[in-house]
């Protein structure tokens, strides 16, 4: 069985020449859309092999994500920590690992294996989704209104249990005597403390002392049930980040 599973592997591995010094590696490894993996072989003139991607992968990666995420937040951490445990480096955009000769078949596997956890860094797992959503929105909010004008982790001064009613972003408004609220939805849970919030809110506070703004990471996969009681409360929603032009048309309505 050993001896036919190593006959059929290698069968689906075939080195082309490219060039002078230079040879792709085909291998039965590709991409969600159908697209083989690019990895390339060219010997170093301080002896031994460089395998590398020529940047294919990043590239590849871009045409429907956006690669910048990938230098900051938790995206960058999981990316570099791929690099650091596959032995990976990176060089304006090209992967690459050096290795010896002997070493070739393994590092070709770990190559391999790199650019299947990068590419799995673009469907993130329900608590990193999570934490990536805020982290957009962050930074989607810091380009519209200047940073000055905003408080993260907001309490209201005016409610004696408030740290138990967190407002994620209060940002200066238009308006002296109006707060303006932003807060971030990515689950059911965060959907049924925002209304728990808005209620305490409209108990204690005049209607019109505030106005919120409820960002969604995708509304239309909540429980109806949930999002038709938050907004019942009357409040203004985005239903989605991807709604960019909807998003910084309401909040440069408010914002000052």
């Amino acid at each position: 069985m050993q001896a036919q599973l190593c006959k059929s592997f290698c069968t689906d591995i075939k080195i082309l020449q490219r060039g002078e010094n230079l040879f792709l590696i085909e291998t039965p490894f590709y991409f969600s859309d159908g697209d083989p993996y690019q990895i390339y072989l060219e010997p170093l003139k301080t002896g031994g092999f460089r395998l590398t991607d020529y940047g294919h992968t990043l590239m590849h990666l871009s045409y429907e994500h956006d690669i910048d995420k990938f230098k900051k937040g938790v995206r960058n951490i999981l990316f570099e920590n791929i690099q650091s445990q596959l032995g990976i480096s990176q060089d304006n955009g090209a992967l690459y690992i050096d290795s010896l000769a002997e070493e070739l078949h393994n590092n070709l596997f770990k190559f391999g294996q790199a650019i299947t956890q990068i590419c799995d860094l673009t469907f993130l797992n329900k608590a990193r989704v999570q934490k990536t959503f805020y982290e957009d929105l962050e930074n989607m909010l810091y380009e519209i209104v200047d940073s000055s004008n905003i408080e993260k982790g907001f309490f209201h001064p005016t409610l004696s249990d408030s740290s138990d009613y967190p407002i994620d972003y209060s940002v200066k408004s238009k308006i002296e005597s109006q707060y303006f609220f932003i807060f971030g939805i990515p689950t059911k849970d965060k959907a049924q403390l925002t209304t728990i919030i808005h209620e305490r809110l409209l108990r204690t506070q005049d209607q019109n002392s505030f106005y919120s703004l409820l960002i969604f990471e995708d509304f239309y996969k909540l429980p109806q049930a949930t999002t038709k009681r938050l907004l019942n409360i009357g409040q203004e929603v985005v239903t989605s980040l991807n709604e960019r032009d909807t998003l910084n048309r309401k909040i440069l309505s408010k914002a000052a």
